[in-house]
């Protein structure tokens, strides 16, 4: 700048030159950037032309691929002079290729205009006006569109002017006017939202639409805010898959095709000079249906990278697989723009998230997708990637533009221009830009070359420990200088060298690289770390966790969302989160949930980390907003009483304390008033000094700590208050409000001046104005309420309230916060109502509003209710609550209201004047208090065999009455032989007593229910009219029996129990005959007893019994009795079941408690059994047993029973924890009978010793050796024949068999064979036998846990002999002993089981009988049989 200002400081300056420079000026001094017209610039603008024209000519044929238009060069604002040139310039790319609208302030421009040069230069779009002036000062937009959407770009053109001579500036040492640009004053620009948008929960498939509407303040048609949309902090624009409308005022983000691509939190942000206004909410995903029930999710984001000629590298993230298989691979399809078909890339899955795809055609352009595939099948695909081509990525960097003439026009190759016959250089910087398991990409400088002959490149490879250098692509060449050498071994080290190669030769390998480590298969990340749950909102939750130890690369992570006690687990977000911080939203409000997370790679997903803590979801709390509106209520001239009122936000928690400060004027301290917290909005500040002047500030404070300082008080003036009149009332606040009125309620003054209180009165004005009307201007009201009508709707209002005494009205309060006439939408009125049911009278109110901490607060006379002593009842399900009166009577006269807490004041009223009250008590009485008409009282009838009859006539009754008859008080049972019954049309009720006797004297009432309706009526049969009841029934009694002259039962059936518990029915009849038969029917089933029925011949009265032996719950059903002869019949029932049943096992349970003996041990071979002797013993009877104080069950453990002479506790493989008192607890109804024994020291000992020697034996027993069957007990078989002993033995281990002749032990020879085979099958065969062979024969077999032996008598007789008559001795087996310790190989306790009864010729069950050798013939005949004699020989 110095040597400027020499140059320039004594040179005159024409008005031409200045006009020739303003251009610079211009430029140097502007506040942005201007593009740069210098000769590097337009060469590489050019060049880029080609370049794209190339592309679009080469690469992009196809019609029906989707390009949609995008800026890659935007606008930019220019700040210019007056009468200089300004050029704006954009860059845009799409296919079919965009068309380019300017517009001015949203007018657009005209072309036709010589002020405006427009111009297009392959996608270079510019718009120059040559002379600006100020009417230039405009926003200009450029919208780019074509078939598939249009994108905007904007920018602001500045026009200034020169500043008037006379003005200083800071450039007046040039020596030429030039402008000055003036000091710029930023406007800023609020932006507040009026409709937002919220979280979206959709499905793949959907179409969701995100809105928002706001205005700007102030309103400026330049200066409008900028709508940026943004997808997890990634700005989002117009596309196939996201579409984006903007206008003043609104903006709308459209997805028309939902996918989880799509999910994450979107973010509008409203851009201004000021700064910027946000909102965000959370978009989820989740997967459509699957193809097939099971199948995995689509995988998402799907990437291309390192696109060569001939192939590409395509990686994608897995899905979440919460609630399907996990993953086992994924295929890989491509598809070639302009055509619908897909390709399989791979034959088998893929385990990793990223493959390179190689077999690609140079020029063509593709799209990928990937699908999924687990155990039960294939995932739909993926979101198809964006088109990519297959060309070489430095084709273009050949490119370079020649000078013809002086203008840049000719855009040609390096290789066009000399056509030198030159080998290539060797290439050189040689180096892996990407490494993979499999795969490296390798990227090399070539050496300078100008020839026309086209170049390729051979790659060569090495293992780094070998110097074996193997040529990697010896069938295709390579032309450009990057390529992806695949099918490398995992975990090794290469080393990659590279010539260059043209039709006259190939040039020296490069140097080779350093070695290159393919990577390692590290397998899934470690599960993530402690997962925490903290509180955001009342629908949401923040979720933490610790990363991964070891994270392999790791991708994101998935978070699972469960309900607390459930165990359905599904997915928070299906696309991978990158942080280790969640907000979960779409929760249920008060809920409990549990999270989980799991991390993610290229390989899949992790383990789940452990569970968090369970969590309800509520908002968190925050600190409540300041007080406001400080009031003083009195003064004495020492202290002053001071009202505020609520916070406006509470942040989630009540605010409980209050802390006052006060300033005296004068001083620049604040001082705290009180320590204590103060918990009521009133508090009387003491200690002040007369006269002073004061100023209050007041704090709230919650659980959530403490909020901010209110503003200052007005100042107080600290002087006794002497006035007449009352002070002001304060709190006020409403409820029930309407579009025509609202309900106010306040708190008495605090000063009530020089006489009592009479009234109030209440005065309301318009908000904002000062116009005040009194509402109840005519009389005052005496209650602290008052209902204010005559309000106009939807007009806000304030109110205040005037205190009167009766020296006049005193001070208004201060008026209150404003109150909008319009009553909640929705809001419904109080019913009142007689229960139809009950006869209680109800007042139901409904709210329109509610939420989970609301509840309903209920008020006469707006003070509410507490005292619930008179039978009041509140209940209150839903949105619905009641307020009972249980025992309704004329105090309930008043007001009655209902407000409804955490809503936009839900509440309503309603008053019960006396008229009303009134008719709904004498309709309670009749509802609860109903009476069933009679048409005739109770009254008696005799029937034949002098049964009586009683019986009623009512009005009407239901099919559901219900009755029941008594004498003297004492219910009659109406089972046979009673009958009790009802006619439901006719009204008729009756009962028949069976046997009326002397002992029936007294009243007989019948009482009725039927619904609600009672009913009683009662006969009283005393005196004269019982006797000549009495004597009728006698008569028709005798003259039954005379006319019948049948059997019949003097005593019906009864159940008796005797001393030694048994159990019988018994009865008596009468009037019998030596035909006379008796039969028994238990369920109407013939029964026959076991002894003789005892009628005797002519007896007049004879008595029988029916045992019911073992009496227990199988016994139970209707027992009948029937005896009949030619005369007639008569029968007797009795019901053994429930009560019944109960009595008897009660007097069982009693006999066997006193009976039982002392309790005893046992020991068995499966544990230790304690036992108690008793006279009878069923499962039936109360009968506990106890080990100390616990009680004990029947299990695995311990087996709880017995016989019907005894009852038992087995303890099965007892341990020392079960030593201890056991006890046995025998209950009745009156009594408990209680046995003890302690199975302890040395009784528990012998016990266990008992036990343990049986268990062994009975294991010994199991395994020892035994003879299954197949032996003889005599054989007789003719000389010279072949004998085979055969038979099934068994043992475990395998036994031992040994045979013996005449006590002395056989040896196998050429005569005899000896076998064992498989260690089941043994046999003795005896070749030619002789009179020699002739004896007792003998096997014992054997193991450790011993065996036994069986003998066989062997008879031989000469061939013509007649055959031996010999009868088999029977000799029973020979058991031997075990070998002593026994051990048992196992903790498992064997069950002795009995031995099979020896069969004499098949096996046991199961088993085969062994095959004899061909040729032999085994005689195997049953004990006591001869074997067949043979026939002679001819």
């Amino acid at each position: 700048m110095a040597a400027t200002v020499a140059r320039h400081k004594h040179v005159h300056v024409s008005h031409d030159y200045h006009s020739a420079q303003s251009k610079v000026v211009a430029k140097q001094y502007t506040s942005s950037e201007v593009v740069e017209d210098d000769y590097h610039h337009k060469q590489e603008t050019i060049i880029q032309g080609v370049v794209r024209k190339k592309m679009v000519e080469k690469y992009v044929r196809e019609e029906s691929m989707v390009r949609g238009p995008k800026f890659l060069t935007t606008l930019r604002s220019h700040t210019v002079w007056e009468q200089t040139p300004v050029k704006l310039y954009c860059t845009v790319e799409g296919y079919p290729t965009p068309l380019v609208k300017w517009y001015k302030d949203g007018v657009s421009i005209d072309r036709s205009s010589m002020k405006y040069n427009v111009q297009d230069n392959v996608g270079i779009h510019t718009l120059q006006i040559a002379k600006c002036e100020t009417d230039d000062t405009a926003q200009y937009t450029a919208v780019a569109g074509n078939i598939h959407g249009q994108v905007s770009t904007q920018a602001s053109v500045i026009v200034k002017r020169f500043r008037e001579e006379g003005h200083s500036s800071s450039y007046a040492w040039l020596p030429y006017k030039i402008p000055m640009l003036p000091d710029i004053k930023y406007t800023k620009i609020n932006v507040t939202f009026l409709e937002t948008f919220g979280s979206v929960f959709g499905t793949e498939g959907d179409t969701v639409t995100l809105a928002a509407t706001m205005t700007a303040s102030p309103k400026l048609a330049n200066l409008q805010p900028e709508a940026q949309w943004f997808r997890d902090d990634h700005r989002l624009s117009d596309s196939k898959w996201v579409k984006i409308e903007s206008a003043r005022g609104e903006t709308k983000l459209t997805l028309p095709h939902l996918n989880k691509d799509d999910e994450g939190v979107y973010s509008l942000r409203m851009v201004t000079k000021g700064g910027d206004a946000v909102h965000s909410a959370f978009v989820s995903c989740s997967d459509g249906p699957p193809p097939v029930p099971g199948a995995p999710g689509a995988p998402m984001d799907i990437k291309i990278h390192d696109a060569n000629r001939d192939y590409v590298i395509v990686s994608w993230k897995p899905p979440n697989t919460t609630t399907e298989g996990p993953i086992i691979g994924y295929f890989v399809d491509r598809c070639e723009t302009g055509t619908e078909n897909w390709v399989q890339c791979n034959d088998s899955p893929i385990k990793i998230c990223k493959s390179p795809v190689p077999g690609l055609f140079e020029g063509h352009s593709y799209y990928f997708r990937v699908r999924a595939i687990n155990s039960q099948g294939i995932s739909k695909p993926s979101r198809i990637s964006d088109p990519i081509a297959a060309l070489d990525p430095t084709e273009f960097e050949r490119l370079h533009a020649v000078m013809l003439g002086g203008k840049l026009d000719v855009v040609t190759y390096h290789d066009d221009v000399e056509d030198g016959k030159k080998v290539p250089g060797t290439p050189s910087k040689l180096r892996a830009s990407e490494t993979d398991r499999t795969y490296v990409v390798l990227s090399w400088k070539p050496a300078p070359y100008h020839g026309r002959a086209p170049v390729w490149y051979y790659i060569e490879k090495s293992l780094a420990e070998s110097c074996a250098w193997q040529r990697v692509n010896t069938q295709v060449p390579v032309r450009s200088p990057r390529y992806a050498v695949f099918d490398l071994a995992e975990g090794k080290q290469y080393l990659f060298r590279v010539l260059a190669a043209n039709m006259y030769g190939t040039s020296e390998a490069s140097e080779p690289t350093e070695p290159i480590q393919t990577q390692e298969l590290r397998g899934v990340p470690s599960a993530p770390g402690q997962v925490v749950a903290t509180r955001e909102t009342d629908t949401s939750l923040v979720i933490q966790w610790a990363e991964p130890k070891e994270p392999n690369n790791l991708i994101g992570y998935y978070i699972d969302v469960c309900v607390k006690g459930s165990k359905n687990w599904a997915s928070a977000n299906h696309k991978p989160h990158k942080n280790n911080k969640f907000v979960v939203q779409g929760l249920t409000t008060g809920e409990t949930y549990v999270f989980r997370v799991q991390a993610i790679n290229e390989l899949g997903l992790s383990d789940e980390s452990q569970e968090s803590s369970p969590l309800s979801v509520k908002a968190a709390l925050t600190t409540p907003s300041a007080p406001y509106d400080i009031a003083l209520l009195a003064c004495d001239g020492e202290s002053m009483v001071l009202n505020w009122k609520l916070p406006v936000h509470s942040g989630g928690s009540p605010v409980t304390e209050y802390y006052i400060d006060k300033h005296r004027h004068g001083e620049h301290t604040w001082r705290e008033v009180n320590i204590p917290p103060i918990k009521e909005r009133l508090f009387k500040v003491e200690h002040l000094s007369a006269g002073a002047v004061y100023e209050f500030m007041v704090y709230g404070g919650s659980l959530a700590g403490l909020g901010a300082p209110s503003a200052p008080s007005k100042a107080f003036h600290c002087d006794a208050w002497t006035i007449p009149e009352p002070g002001p009332a304060y709190d006020m606040t409403f409820c029930e409000i309407r579009d025509d009125s609202v309900v106010a309620e306040w708190k008495a003054p605090v000063y009530t001046g020089t006489s009592p209180i009479t009234g109030y009165f209440v005065d309301f004005a318009k908000k904002g104005s000062d116009e005040w009307h009194c509402s109840n201007e005519s009389h005052a009201v005496s209650h602290r309420y008052h209902k204010v009508t005559g309000l106009e709707a939807g007009v806000s209002y304030v109110f205040r309230v005037r205190a009167a005494n009766a020296e006049g009205a005193g001070k208004p309060s201060l008026a209150s916060n404003p109150v909008v006439a319009k009553a909640v939408e929705g809001a419904q009125e109080i019913t009142c109502t007689v229960d139809e049911e009950s006869g209680d009278i109800i007042l139901s109110f409904e709210s329109c509003q509610i939420t989970e901490s609301s509840h309903f607060v209920w008020k006469k006379f707006y003070k509410e209710i507490t005292d619930f002593s008179k039978g009041i009842v509140i209940k209150t399900e839903g949105s619905t609550s009641k307020l009972i009166f249980k025992h309704p009577d004329q105090g309930d006269v008043g007001c009655f209201s209902v407000a409804v807490t955490n809503t936009d004041g839900v509440s309503a009223s309603h008053e019960i004047h006396a008229e009303e009250l009134e008719k709904m008590l004498a309709k309670s009485y009749g509802i609860r208090h109903p009476v069933i008409p009679l048409k005739t009282q109770l009254a008696y009838k005799i029937l034949e065999r002098g049964r009586m009859r009683f019986w009623l006539q009512a009005e009407h009754i239901s099919s559901a009455v219900t009755y029941k008859f008594l004498a003297n008080n004492n219910e009659l049972s109406p089972t046979s032989p009673n009958h009790a019954s009802h006619d439901v049309e006719a009204g008729i009720i009756e009962f028949v007593l069976d046997h009326f006797t002397e002992d029936s004297e007294g009243t007989f009432t019948v009482q009725i229910e039927d619904g609600k309706a009672r009913g009683q009526s009662s006969l009283v049969l005393i005196g004269a009219d019982f006797k000549a009841a009495l004597a009728d029934a006698e008569h028709q009694r005798s003259e039954y029996i005379r006319v019948k002259e049948g059997p019949y039962f003097s005593e019906f059936l009864s159940v008796h129990v005797g001393d030694d518990c048994s159990v019988a029915l018994v009865c008596k009849v009468d009037n019998l005959k030596k035909e006379t038969a008796l039969h028994w029917f238990k369920d109407n089933v013939e029964i026959t007893p076991e002894g003789p029925v005892s009628l005797a011949s002519g007896a007049k009265d004879s008595g029988s019994k029916l045992p019911i032996s073992l009496f227990s719950k199988a016994s139970t059903g209707i027992y009948k009795a029937t005896i009949s002869d030619n005369r007639g019949k008569d029968q007797s029932q009795i019901d053994i079941s429930g009560h019944a049943f109960d009595e008897i096992i009660d007097k069982l349970s009693k006999l066997a408690g006193s009976s039982a003996a002392e309790l005893a041990i046992h020991s068995t071979a499966t544990g230790i059994q304690l036992q108690c002797h008793m006279k009878y013993y069923t499962e039936e009877m109360k009968i506990h047993w106890l080990h100390v104080d616990s009680k004990l069950s029947h299990s695995e453990k311990v087996h709880i029973g017995g016989t019907p002479a005894m009852a038992s506790m087995e303890i099965l493989e007892p341990t020392d924890r079960d030593k201890g008192l056991y006890h046995v607890h025998i209950i009745d109804t009156e009594k408990t009978y209680t046995r003890t024994i302690d199975l302890s020291g040395h009784a528990y000992d012998k016990a266990f010793a008992e036990f343990t020697t049986l268990k062994e034996e009975a294991y010994a027993e199991a395994n020892r050796g035994k003879v299954l069957g197949g032996l003889p007990d005599v054989v007789t078989i003719m000389e010279k024949k072949t004998l085979s002993l055969t038979c099934t033995v068994c043992g475990d281990p395998k036994p031992q068999v040994t045979w013996l002749k005449n006590g002395v032990e056989v040896y196998p020879d050429g005569q005899y064979l000896v076998s064992l085979e498989s260690g089941r099958f043994a046999s003795l065969t005896i070749k030619g036998v002789s009179l020699e062979d002739c004896g007792r024969y003998s096997m014992t077999v054997q193991n450790k846990y011993g065996g036994e032996s069986v003998d066989i008598v062997v008879s031989v007789y000469k061939h013509g002999d007649t055959i031996p008559q010999a009868k088999p001795t029977l000799t029973p087996k020979s058991v031997i002993p075990p070998k002593r310790p026994i051990e048992i190989p196992g903790p498992k306790v064997v069950t002795p089981a009995p031995s099979p009864a020896p069969s004499h010729v098949s096996s046991p069950a199961g088993a085969k009988s062994p095959t004899p050798p061909r040729g032999l013939k085994t005689p195997t005949p049953a004990r006591s049989m001869k074997s067949p004699t043979p026939s002679k020989r001819k």
